[in-house]
């Protein structure tokens, strides 16, 4: 049985495994081996609808997605290579219960640096001259939001770890941990081989709950299937924003090939699945949804069709927020729970989880890693907005 050392093993290779790999070369701390399981980015990071705004009323998490927006827009400078970031504009509207709350979470976001603003309906008109804008009360706009491709941001992350001398092993799945009393001193991979390490981060997704079940961590992490359409709209639309619908609960995008992306924002109730054996597109249910929505809130769409749909899986906690912490075991460190959120902070989330291996605490103050231990959950502490929004479902 072979044994190899790493000081760090990060375990999983999609967006936040291989972000964390490549923060950490940046810090430049190198002997580390990631161990995905297929190939990089193969799990769900492929099926991330890839909307970038830094709109959220908790402020560590805007500051998060502000962290992540700079990454993006520097991206062929950092990378030398496009990640798919499409500077489109993010809109979000609201119906008049929750415009007092619109613009406290707007003020909120600018005090963590978010470039954000109120707006008007004639400029949201002009945007989306397609969509009926009656039912809106109040707007937000980020002239820097818009949406990205995760897929290729992974292999950006990835690309740039190896070429600071990172290992990337691909086809490597790990079997569990190796645990000496409270502390954690490796892997143990599948095909009976070890690596040993002072710190195991454990960047598994959808999977994290079951692998860490196995050695008595309870991680309270729910899976959700969550359904996305692909539409041709049946008219020139021009060029659109990110459109964040809270009065009837969706979103939708520009695509680059002339389509939509259409997403439902109504997460009131989970659909719990299998990652590994799930229906991979939108059911009959979800289909006559996506009509119903998308011909409520864009009358002109006369001609629109249904070109494609897929699926995939949140990993959610009750807070419906990220778990990027410490512990239990002495040398893990757990980065899972994104609930939705993990794309637009991915570059946030590996430098927070290369601060907590390196220096035990975060470095960046507006992002205190408090925020996400994993000891809220028992202590009945939740993450929550400060400014919910009424009836707008679990995404903010």
């Amino acid at each position: 049985m072979s044994t190899e050392t790493a000081s760090i093993v990060i375990i999983g290779g999609g967006l936040e495994g291989a972000a964390t790999a490549w923060a950490l070369a940046q810090r430049g701390v190198t002997d580390v081996v990631v161990c995905e399981r297929d190939t990089v980015g193969a799990g769900m990071t492929g099926k991330s609808s890839g909307i970038v705004r830094c709109h959220y009323g908790v402020s560590s998490l805007a500051a998060m997605a502000a962290v992540g927006l700079e990454v993006f827009e520097k991206a062929e400078e950092i990378f030398g290579t496009d990640i798919g970031f499409r500077q489109t504009g993010y809109v979000v509207g609201v119906g008049e219960a929750n415009v007092g709350n619109l613009r406290k979470s707007l003020a909120a976001q600018r005090e963590v640096g978010v470039q954000t603003e109120e707006i008007g309906v004639d400029e949201v008109a002009a945007m989306w001259p397609a969509a009926d804008l009656e039912p809106f009360a109040a707007f937000g706009w980020e002239e820097r939001g818009g949406y990205g491709d995760a897929y290729q941001t992974a292999q950006a992350f990835a690309a740039s770890a190896r070429s600071g001398g990172i290992r990337i092993r691909q086809s490597t799945p790990v079997a569990g941990l190796i645990v000496d009393g409270d502390a954690v001193t490796g892997v143990r991979l599948v095909d009976g081989s070890r690596i040993s390490a002072e710190t195991v981060v454990v960047a598994t997704g959808a999977w994290t709950r079951p692998f860490l079940a196995a050695h008595g961590i309870d991680v309270p992490i729910e899976v959700h299937r969550e359904q996305i359409v692909m539409i041709h709209p049946g008219m020139e639309l021009g060029k659109v924003p990110v459109f964040s619908d809270l009065v009837s609960l969706q979103y939708v995008r520009p695509d680059v090939r002339g389509e939509i992306l259409f997403g439902n924002s109504d997460l009131a109730e989970l659909e719990i699945a299998d990652p590994d054996n799930y229906l991979n597109r939108a059911d009959e249910a979800f289909l006559d949804l996506t009509v119903d929505k998308v011909g409520t809130r864009f009358p002109q769409f006369t001609d629109a069709a249904i070109t494609s749909s897929y699926a995939g899986c949140y990993d959610v906690t009750p807070d419906w927020n990220p778990i990027i912490s410490t512990g239990p075991l002495e040398g893990l460190v757990i980065a899972a729970g994104f609930s939705g959120h993990g794309f637009k902070i991915s570059p946030a989330v590996g430098r927070l989880v290369a601060d907590l291996v390196v220096d035990g605490h975060s470095n960046d103050p507006r992002i205190p890693e408090s925020d996400f231990r994993l000891s809220r959950f028992a202590e009945g502490d939740l993450l929550k907005t400060r400014f919910p929004y009424v009836g707008a479902g679990e995404m903010r």
